[in-house]
């Protein structure tokens, strides 16, 4: 049966999306088989994967509002082993339209039931606000994965997800936990940065990922041609930052590949 994670986090521009399209695109080329579902109207992971929003029939929003199943809106990425629902601005509406339904916290976990035992690895990319949405998210989902800044507000902002965590754990999810907290567009010179993690690291031990995701070019521009970082370059140190998260995820040791020497030249004498 596969897992559901949810990658959540209530602030804004923290990577989210960037960590679904990566993640899911690595554990792909090792061979699971992951489907991700975009829940977030602004459509990023959709984008991230070359998927274009004006050519989709069927969204999460479709699967939601229950006019769809999920095997009929999931499409194939061009990426091995992925595979995805895609969202459109249209979501935005489910907020008011599911607003009298006594089962609108639950839509997206009855769907996801039906196709689980069909992927080793199910992601939902969580829209950056505590609306109907998320919680239909978070209620669905096995575990978290919290992408956060190294910055001061970002604490403010982890202290509200968790008490929103809590809420849903325990009136609708009980076995929700935490898979990790990763740190995304760090800069290890900062100061604050480290004080940011060592702050995080004594309130939530064993939860946060050693592996932190620094701000690198190479990431900014992989979705705007529509790939995940190591189908645009692999060698980029993005690339094998998110390979790394990826082992620490399945429980590897946290070490690349080495590189061979493909030739060797001496000098004459």
């Amino acid at each position: 049966m596969g897992k559901i994670i949810a990658v959540a986090n209530q602030k804004g521009g923290v990577g989210k999306s960037t960590t679904v399209v990566n993640v899911a695109a690595y554990l792909g080329s090792r061979g699971f088989k992951v489907l991700c579902v975009d829940s977030d109207p602004q459509g990023n992971t959709t984008t991230g994967f070359g998927i274009k929003k004006k050519s989709v029939n069927s969204t999460t929003y479709d699967i939601i509002i229950g006019k769809k199943r999920i095997q009929e809106a999931a499409l194939e990425t061009e990426f091995e082993n992925v595979s995805i629902v895609p969202a459109t601005e249209d979501l935005a509406g489910c907020e008011i339209e599911l607003a009298d339904n006594d089962n609108r916290l639950n839509r997206l976990k009855m769907q996801l039931l039906t196709c689980k035992d069909s992927y080793d690895y199910i992601f939902i990319d969580c829209p950056p606000a505590l609306g109907t949405i998320t919680i239909n998210s978070l209620v669905a989902a096995d575990s978290i994965i919290v992408p956060m800044l190294a910055e001061f507000f970002a604490l403010e902002g982890l202290s509200q997800l968790v008490n929103s965590i809590k809420a849903v754990k325990n009136n609708y999810n009980p076995s929700l936990e935490i898979e990790g907290i990763v740190f995304t567009m760090f800069d290890g010179r900062l100061n604050v940065a480290n004080d940011v993690v060592s702050e995080v690291e004594k309130y939530f031990p064993d939860k946060v990922f050693k592996t932190k995701i620094p701000r690198n070019v190479r990431i900014s521009e992989a979705p705007s041609h529509g790939k995940p970082v190591m189908y645009y370059d692999k060698a980029s140190k993005g690339a094998e930052s998110y390979e790394l998260l990826c082992h620490e995820l399945l429980g590897e040791p946290l070490e690349l590949p080495k590189k061979k020497k493909l030739f060797s030249f001496k000098r004459k004498k």
